[in-house]
């Protein structure tokens, strides 16, 4: 895959709660030889009172997602080039999805504020790989995962979070763009599901393509 990984020196994996970010990331590292960059949901101290208590504690989960990512995005910006690429489980943009769906209107601006003050001037990724699912399949995989900081997320959060993903990715148009409907895909377990993938990343043309696997 050295041509694959030479014609996308940077690819952000995005997708929901549970839909399979970070298994796919992992994956696409492993065959491009890539550094990875990944989303460190367990190191934030507030995730777990935010969602028992969202309404206290969304703004300090908020900002230390933030300043996390503003960390590892400004590590991405002094990497040469000639480096190896790199894959990652996030994309700084998609901050203000859960900043604009969880935060208080006056919570919003300030951190809106802050938002604009802290983000760094980063590479734009050579592709982006929306992961989408259907809800149903959300709360299946997160209930498969069980990881016990997500135990009190509900079946509508999940939801509605599907839906504001659904939304942003209608009108993003930064990167060129792969949506891909995961719902009868498994790249953790079956190797042919991934092979498909690779496959359809390196007929990619255009600047915003689908795939689906009935």
């Amino acid at each position: 895959m050295k041509i694959l990984g030479e014609r996308f020196r940077y690819i952000a994996v995005e997708g929901p709660i549970a839909v399979g970010k970070t298994t796919l990331t992992k994956l696409l590292s492993a065959t491009l030889n890539a550094e990875l960059m990944l989303e460190d949901a367990e190191s934030n101290p507030f995730l777990e009172r935010f969602y028992r208590q969202p309404d206290r504690y969304a703004f300090v989960t908020q900002m230390f997602f933030l300043f996390q990512r503003t960390l590892q995005a400004s590590a991405l910006k002094q990497r040469d080039l000639f480096e190896a690429p790199t894959v990652s489980d996030f994309l700084l943009d998609k901050d203000l999805l859960f900043a604009k769906l969880n935060l208080a209107n006056d919570e919003f601006d300030l951190y809106q504020h802050m938002y604009q003050h802290l983000r760094p001037t980063t590479p734009t990724p050579d592709l982006v790989i929306y992961l989408q699912a259907s809800a149903d399949v959300l709360i299946e995989r997160l209930d498969r995962r069980g990881w016990f900081v997500e135990k009190p997320i509900s079946e509508k959060y999940l939801r509605t979070i599907a839906e504001s993903y659904a939304q942003f990715f209608h009108e993003y148009d930064a990167s060129p763009l792969l949506i891909v409907n995961s719902d009868n895909l498994n790249f953790a377990d079956d190797p042919e599901d991934y092979q498909l993938l690779l496959t359809r990343i390196q007929q990619i043309r255009s600047r915003r393509e689908f795939f689906n696997r009935a």
